[in-house]
């Protein structure tokens, strides 16, 4: 829901459309002599699933945390959910990533602490709600990922795909418009890979949350995607359905699609 009071920040650049929730456009950026983004441009709209394909070291995780504004660009706009937040900072930056969900790769949980205790955490840092609200909304979060059994667990005693919708469940209790995926089904056996993708899908068919997940899971991202972006040495080689992207004529894409790892650099 936007905030009646909100001014958008917009700079001098006009708005995407108002079906649009992350755009990029002519995104840069380097770190010291090397150029990590080089002209990176897309778009995702609301309530749709972006995969974001590519080999280690070309740029995907760089491209996702300038969409949740840890990274400024050097050159380009980046605009999430009307505003550009290469500009914003402070409370107001603050305030949108509360609508930003991120499932870290690892699930990111802490291991001295129940699953109860992880998604009470999270609460007690980023709201004032009171006891029973947030107990409700712990209950919830785990009945959206199918593991309300697991409340008084430790980490120790899931399982790979448990811990990875254990964080999703965390990541969805903040109730964002937005969930970035940083690898999401890495080191999951086939059966886990299907399960977690499909619960991708039911939070975009159900809640219209948009998705963008970074993968190199070719199961994962026939199942999750709408729209395919390829990454190559910092820009995109080719964008469109994953059937559309798998018929682009280039020898990475080639490579990636015959399930070899000889592609990206280090």
């Amino acid at each position: 829901m936007e905030d009646p009071e909100h001014e958008p920040v917009t700079g001098n650049a006009p708005p995407p459309p108002e079906n649009v929730a992350i755009e990029m456009r002519n995104v840069h950026k380097a770190f010291g002599t090397k150029e990590v983004l080089k002209g990176i441009s897309l778009a995702v709209e609301r309530g749709t699933s972006g995969v974001v394909l590519g080999g280690s070291g070309t740029g995907k995780s760089v491209l996702t945390k300038h969409i949740v504004g840890l990274l400024k660009p050097d050159r380009g706009e980046v605009w999430v959910l009307g505003d550009r937040i290469d500009l914003m900072s402070g409370d107001p930056l603050d305030r949108k990533r509360l609508r930003l969900g991120y499932l870290f790769q690892g699930g990111a949980l802490f291991d001295s602490m129940t699953v109860y205790e992880n998604m009470r955490f999270f609460l007690d840092r980023h709201t004032k709600l009171s006891k029973g609200e947030k107990n409700d909304l712990v209950e919830e979060s785990l009945e959206d990922v199918n593991l309300p059994q697991t409340k008084h667990q430790y980490p120790a005693e899931l399982s790979g795909g448990q811990k990875k919708r254990i964080g999703l469940a965390r990541t969805l209790i903040l109730r964002p418009d937005i969930i970035l995926y940083d690898e999401p089904t890495t080191g999951l056996d086939p059966v886990s890979v299907r399960v977690v993708a499909d619960l991708i899908v039911k939070l975009r068919d159900t809640r219209g949350i948009t998705s963008v997940a970074i993968t190199h899971d070719l199961l994962a991202a026939e199942i999750i995607t709408d729209r395919a972006f390829f990454i190559y040495d910092g820009k995109i080689i080719a964008s469109g359905s994953l059937n559309e992207v798998r018929k682009e004529k280039h020898p990475v894409l080639e490579e990636f699609f015959q399930g070899t790892e000889a592609y990206g650099s280090a």
